[in-house]
């Protein structure tokens, strides 16, 4: 493995790659930043400095930094209890809360605690991130439609707006559902087509050719990011656990799109230097007006098919978007319908049925964790920061479950008893072992030979080796010969410190 996007000084591919990025990013972080309950043009401003800031730091060379479906959804969900959507004082609390995420990223970084990246459970992301993707959707089914839901939930309003059906708007409907084919069309045909960008420019002619009655994005600053530190000091108690939590559930996406494309290159990848990266690029956010932006799949590779060779095309991607500013106004005829079947086409690619299901076949109690989560998640919108939570809980008492019952395999061969325990035997699944031991040996008549197989352990501390140590004496005071085989290195090492055990060729015995 190799690291050779770090340090390398940029190269024509990465122009090209950077504004290829760029013309993608325009519109979907226009989008996404409508999906946080922010107006649109916030999603510019976090798709400019931030790139620029990430590229300073970052260890992929691929990893485009900017505005994301699910960190939109989450800063949805810590913002929404706090202040009206799009109000001034939400907007600002949004900067805060990316200066919050940003600084737990660069702390997380600089202690070299990267490693936090790989310790969420697969089944809770799992269950996570298909929620999070139907509520990324069902959030944007009413302005996709025409209709302005008056019920508050995400859920309660979609089925809303999906029952008044006499109130749908024609236009809208036909624009968002001629947007989501473009862009599930395009993906089929090759990647490098821009379907989002033709959406855009489809549903801006539209506007303009038949006078669209439908709401818009309306006036569209034609500034660069207003730079400060003018936050909402008042709202930091409310904005910690949101944003420590975003920062660490965001970190989930773009840890494995490095992961992954360095991977594919056989190159290094540094989780630490990753999270300083992404939350430099969160701190500038904040203080650009923008909100907690992360690391985009769909970008990324766009990116590296695009050409990109080095991690200063993320830079060019956000100087790009700084040259477009001055002539953002053109977008102001686009129809909110459009942005909304950007958000709905991204989120549907989240929801993976098969995988959940899947998780069943391979393991109920883990399928469990991601079910509870997926549910949670649903239940508990728009605080589902919540629900991650309690998924790490359930999968942390599922694994202590586990591990506290191992499982004992026995069979009888003549007059001998086999055993077999499974998994770890430590102080917490000790008396569990006992037991099934005791339990076997009450079970048969006529033994005369115990035999312990520990090929299947795969950890054993102090007391388990006692407990060993235990069974053996027992074994040996109803009379009966025990013996320990299959015995793996850690577990002799202990076993001869603690019992004096030697192994006999490659049938130890006691």
């Amino acid at each position: 493995m190799r690291g050779r996007g770090g340090s390398r000084r940029p190269v024509p591919g990465d122009l090209v790659a950077g504004v290829s990025v760029a013309l993608l990013a325009i519109p979907q972080s226009m989008a996404y930043a409508e999906l946080a309950g922010l107006p649109a043009h916030h999603g510019l401003y976090a798709a400019a400095l931030p790139p620029i800031a990430a590229a300073c730091f970052a260890s992929s060379r691929y990893l485009q930094t900017g505005p994301v479906a699910l960190t939109s959804l989450l800063t949805l969900g810590a913002l929404a209890p706090l202040a009206a959507r799009g109000s001034t004082h939400y907007v600002e609390l949004a900067a805060l809360l990316a200066l919050v995420v940003g600084v737990s990223r660069v702390g997380l970084g600089l202690l070299r605690a990267g490693v936090v990246a790989f310790l969420m459970s697969e089944p809770v992301l799992r269950g996570f991130t298909s929620a999070a993707a139907v509520l990324i959707v069902c959030s944007q089914l009413p302005s996709a439609l025409g209709v302005e839901a008056p019920v508050d939930g995400v859920l309660a309003g979609a089925w809303w707006g999906i029952r008044h059906v006499e109130l749908w708007d024609a236009p809208s409907v036909l624009l968002a559902a001629l947007t989501v084919a473009i862009i599930f069309g395009a993906r089929r045909l090759h990647p490098l087509v821009p379907g989002v960008l033709l959406a855009t420019a489809i549903g801006i002619a539209y506007s303009q050719m038949v006078d669209y009655s439908g709401p818009t994005l309306g006036v569209i600053p034609d500034r660069l990011p207003p730079v400060g530190f003018d936050f909402a000091w008042s709202g930091l108690r409310s904005l910690i656990l949101p944003g420590i939590v975003i920062a660490l559930v965001g970190f989930a996406e773009p840890a494995a799109i490095s992961r992954t494309l360095a991977a594919r290159d056989r190159e290094s990848w540094n989780p630490d230097r990753e999270f300083v990266s992404q939350g430099v690029a969160n701190v500038v956010s904040g203080l650009a007006s923008g909100f907690p932006v992360g690391g985009s799949f769909s970008r990324s590779n766009l990116n590296r098919m695009a050409g990109a060779k080095t991690r200063w095309s993320g830079a060019v991607t956000g100087a790009a978007v700084i040259l477009f500013l001055p002539f953002a106004p053109v977008l102001s005829p686009l129809p909110r319908a459009v942005l909304s079947a950007i958000v709905i086409a991204a989120g549907a690619g989240l929801i993976r049925v098969q995988s959940l299901r899947g998780l069943w076949r391979f393991s109920p109690p883990q399928a469990l964790v991601a079910y509870v989560t997926f549910a949670l998640t649903l239940g508990l919108a728009p605080h589902i920061e919540q629900a991650i939570l309690l998924g790490v809980l359930l999968s942390v008492a599922v694994h202590l479950w586990r591990e506290l019952t191992p499982t004992v395999r026995s069979w009888t061969e003549g007059k001998s008893l086999h055993l077999e325990p499974q998994g770890v035997l430590w102080f917490g699944s000790a008396p569990s072992v006992e037991t099934a031991f005791l339990k076997a040996i009450s079970q048969h008549d006529g033994l005369d030979r115990v035999v312990i197989h520990l090929g299947g352990l795969g950890r054993l501390d102090l007391t388990g080796a006692l407990t060993l140590g235990q069974l053996l004496d027992d074994a040996a005071a109803a009379g009966l010969d025990a013996q320990l085989v299959e015995v793996p290195p850690h577990a002799a090492r202990i076993l001869g410190s603690c019992l004096g055990w030697k192994s006999e060729g490659t049938a130890p015995t006691t």
